[in-house]
């Protein structure tokens, strides 16, 4: 895996795919050890995620996909 990959930081990743309404609320989940990332429980808001991971919130799993606008 590149180091130059894109990458969406968590609690980014929450509010941008509609899971919570508010970085406050990403907060709350994450730190609360609500979400997973990759079938592990992930505390880290700031948690870098690629490609290709997958996000587990309430029995869903959304696959991340991070693009870049040139």
């Amino acid at each position: 895996m590149s180091d130059t990959q894109p990458m969406i930081r968590l609690d980014d990743f929450l509010k941008a795919a509609g899971i919570v309404g508010t970085g406050g609320e990403a907060k709350v989940r994450i730190q609360a050890g609500e979400v997973l990332v990759n079938d592990v429980v992930e505390t880290r808001r700031r948690r870098q995620l690629r490609t290709g991971d997958e996000v587990n919130w309430n029995s869903e799993v959304w696959v991340v996909e991070v693009t870049v606008d040139d």
